[in-house]
């Protein structure tokens, strides 16, 4: 048996922590902007660095006005409150969607807005004719559906750019049966920079979209939703009724307008770290942990765990525990320290990588150094 190194406290342990984007932290350049912001109280209409960033995020995204929420979460829930705003209405989802998964059942819980699922394929879309048939009739036995909801890029396949054309297909449809449509575009500006095209290009097909400020645009809180004037003015007085009212929100606004300028920029070296990973991962040729190397997009890595004894959350766990043979075997930073490498999984058949900002070339190597000894690690103890 292997044994593992009893001290691991931060000094002697080097962490590369990649569970989520969620972990970035504002930059030195945030942080000044945040202590020198005008504010006054948005309930009031009154605090300006939240209008400024409200006003750019529409422009961005080729909307007439923004709102500033606390989360993702309040941002789609609140589209579908006010999209779906008469009883028994029905909005269709992805079932691998986080609007689906991890949102509490919001749509249900609290707006009263029965969800539709259909399956998601493996680059995020889903079947058009299951859409189609999906679609709801005018019977007095079935809801109304008000609502297309598409995630773009999409988490659980893989942060995979859901295609325009696909897009405009669904719009097509939507149009002819008169069903608005709203993206939850989290990490919608990763998308755009795969894509290389400004984001209003992907965002133009959608009646509402939200982005997420405190993923991989490195803000400390928050996400904006954007749409016509008459869209946000009813999400505003909703997102009171939530508890979402913020007065001197010009704190964080702040760190959204240097967002950005400075981060959506480079979300590209995002991407190409990403593609360092999968990379490695693929040339140990293991037969056990896969990753789908010619469609790595954007800043998600799924590690396919293939038929065998270990499970993802053991594989997870290992990753973040440090060895005496991995010190003997030079598994360590130039300091000598033994790599913790954090990702994520639950009772998946895969885990998750996610890079964002703070994460550096550096880092990259001593996670791939760290993946590769405990691949190679199961290799052997497989075949003994």
């Amino acid at each position: 048996m292997y044994s593992t190194l009893k001290t691991q406290s931060r000094d002697t342990m080097r962490v590369v922590d990649l569970r989520s984007d969620t972990l970035t932290t504002p930059t030195p350049e945030m942080r000044r902007a945040m202590m020198d912001a005008e504010v006054g109280d948005d309930v009031y209409g009154e605090d300006p660095t939240l209008i400024a960033l409200e006003e750019r995020a529409a422009r961005e995204l080729g909307k007439e006005a923004g709102l500033f929420v606390i989360s993702g979460t309040m941002g789609n829930l609140l589209a579908i409150m006010v999209h779906c705003n008469g009883r028994g209405e029905e909005a269709i989802v992805g079932n691998m969607s986080h609007t689906f998964l991890y949102e509490q059942g919001g749509a249900a819980q609290l707006a009263g807005v029965q969800l539709s699922i259909l399956p998601n394929l493996p680059d995020g879309t889903f079947s058009l004719d299951l859409l189609r048939k999906s679609i709801r009739s005018y019977d007095d036995h079935e809801p109304i559906t008000r609502l297309v909801v598409i995630e773009n890029t999409h988490n659980l396949c893989g942060g995979k750019v859901v295609p325009l054309n696909w897009i405009q297909e669904v719009k097509g449809i939507c149009k002819e049966n008169n069903i608005l449509m709203h993206m939850d575009g989290a990490r919608v500006f990763n998308a755009a920079a795969y894509l290389k095209v400004p984001v209003k290009e992907i965002t133009k097909y959608f009646d509402s979209v939200t982005f997420c400020l405190s993923k991989g645009l490195s803000c400390p809180v928050g996400s904006i939703l954007v749409g016509t004037k008459e869209f946000i003015a009813r999400a505003r007085r909703l997102r009171k009724a939530l508890g979402g009212g913020i007065r001197q929100g010009g704190i964080l606004a702040a760190a959204g307008l240097v967002s950005l300028d400075t981060i959506v920029p480079i979300l590209d070296a995002d991407h190409r770290r990403t593609k360092m990973i999968a990379d490695a991962i693929n040339k140990l040729q293991s037969p056990n942990f896969k990753v789908d190397i010619e469609n790595v997009q954007t800043n998600i890595l799924m590690v396919q765990l293939i038929e065998i004894d270990l499970k993802a959350p053991e594989f997870v766990k290992r990753l973040q525990e440090v060895k005496e043979e991995e010190i003997a075997a030079n598994v360590t930073d130039r300091d000598g320290k033994g790599i913790v490498v954090k990702i994520s999984a639950r009772d998946w058949g895969f885990c998750r990588l996610v890079v964002y900002t703070q994460i550096t070339d550096e880092d990259v190597e001593l996670a791939i150094k760290k993946i590769a000894f405990v691949i190679r690690e199961f290799e052997k103890n497989k075949c003994k």
